[in-house]
């Protein structure tokens, strides 16, 4: 029997690091690795340019622990794949479906996961203020071993080393005046209207997009996790611009 789609809880609640969901199946992937399929999840799968969450599940009983080592979305369902703690070879607990089970993300992870990609997304806003507006947003990597965004377009070389100064100066001027972080699912729309009145190619008119606002600014389409204020970024340094065949990639790294 299929099963449903997973409910990505986290779309709603982008602080909570623990809840209860129900057990839909236990399987065993191409690659020999256990995952737990839940009715609902606030683990963050990897996608969008972050990395995934990690963390545990137990059951309400505390009777098993799933130590969560990589999170996956394939087809609508969250695999969270890992290992229960203290098995060895095939002896594992018996799962069965419906069973309610304790979700716990790993909180220093997560807060770091979501300070880099705020930040990625304020880069994006402060390329707008420093009149770079003209140069189409493309894909963003979100991982602590390098973080960029990247756009479509080059910045001339005699204005590169002025506009990576302007970049971090504004940045952590929006950071210091801080902001509410928020996100809703939002008719087409709607989601046009909060994004400066269009919405990228890839985004169906006929869907519902996810919208993240940072402050007052112009929001944009994003399905990954947040800081709450634009504060707990902390600071943000741009540590290099590079264009390579009309594409501008600008790296940054977020302060401790």
């Amino acid at each position: 029997m299929a099963l449903c789609a997973t409910k990505l809880a986290y779309y709603d609640d982008m602080w909570k690091l623990q809840c209860r969901a129900a057990l839909l199946s236990s399987v065993e992937g191409d690659d020999g690795r256990r995952a737990l399929i839940l009715d609902s999840t606030i683990f963050h799968p990897q996608g969008g340019g972050q990395p995934s969450d990690t963390g545990f599940i137990t059951d309400a009983g505390s009777n098993f622990k799933f130590v969560v080592e990589d999170v996956r979305l394939k087809d609508g369902l969250v695999f969270h794949y890992g290992s229960f703690e203290n098995s060895t070879g095939d002896c594992s607990p018996e799962l069965e479906e419906g069973r309610e089970v304790c979700l716990h993300v790993d909180e220093p992870r997560r807060n770091l996961n979501s300070r880099l990609h705020s930040a990625g997304h304020l880069l994006d806003i402060c390329m707008q203020n420093v009149g770079l507006g003209h140069l189409e947003p493309g894909k963003g990597y979100h991982f602590p071993d390098g973080p960029f965004v990247e756009y479509k377009g080059a910045i001339p070389q005699s204005e590169q080393q002025d506009k990576q100064k302007e970049l971090e100066i504004e940045a952590n001027l929006l950071i210091s005046k801080g902001g509410k972080v928020s996100a809703a699912v939002l008719s087409y729309e709607e989601a046009c209207k909060l994004c400066g009145g269009c919405l990228p190619d890839y985004i169906s008119k006929s869907s519902s997009p996810r919208i993240v606002n940072l402050g007052e600014n112009p929001g944009c389409p994003c399905g990954g996790t947040h800081v709450a204020d634009i504060s707990d970024i902390r600071s943000l340094k741009v540590t290099q611009i590079r264009i390579k065949k009309g594409m501008t990639k600008v790296y940054y790294s977020i302060g401790p």
